[in-house]
């Protein structure tokens, strides 16, 4: 099985999406990760996500269309509203979920404390944990119910 996890830039809640899913599922299904943009990894992802025993530092932020062509991908899910509107044609056997996280590059935008910065980040970070948790379960029975 086949899991693209796809954000806007690539660069935080899809990367975070990712690395969890190597780490804890990679014996269930196969991690990816994309966007509809490239914006370049973001550093405080990477910390936030080292603190909790997942290395993220050798992700690239890429493109749907970097990706290897002949992956097919049983399932997408688009971790933001902007890329669950702008979210690429994918073939008809590719279900798209959206489950949205909040954004942490533009909830800490005003924001001058590192360490809240940082608590933001892992907020989103421990959320997209849990989720990633009830994969691929939550999706066959999502694909249950509405299939």
């Amino acid at each position: 099985m086949n899991i693209l996890f796809l954000c806007t830039g690539n660069s935080c809640r899809s990367q975070m999406a990712e690395g969890w899913a190597k780490k804890l599922k990679a014996d269930e299904f196969t991690a990816y990760s994309a966007g509809v943009e490239t914006h370049g990894l973001n550093e405080r992802a990477v910390a936030v996500m080292k603190e909790a025993g997942v290395d993220i530092s050798g992700h690239q932020s890429k493109l749907v269309s970097d990706l290897p062509t002949d992956i097919e991908f049983d399932y997408v899910v688009t971790v933001c509203g902007n890329a669950h509107e702008t979210c690429p044609f994918f073939p008809a056997k590719t279900k798209v979920v959206h489950v949205g996280f909040d954004d942490p590059p533009f909830l800490t935008q005003g924001m001058r404390n590192e360490n809240e910065i940082l608590d933001t980040y892992r907020r989103v970070r421990d959320e997209i944990r849990e989720y990633v948790l009830t994969l691929p379960d939550s999706m066959i029975n999502v694909e249950e119910r509405h299939g």
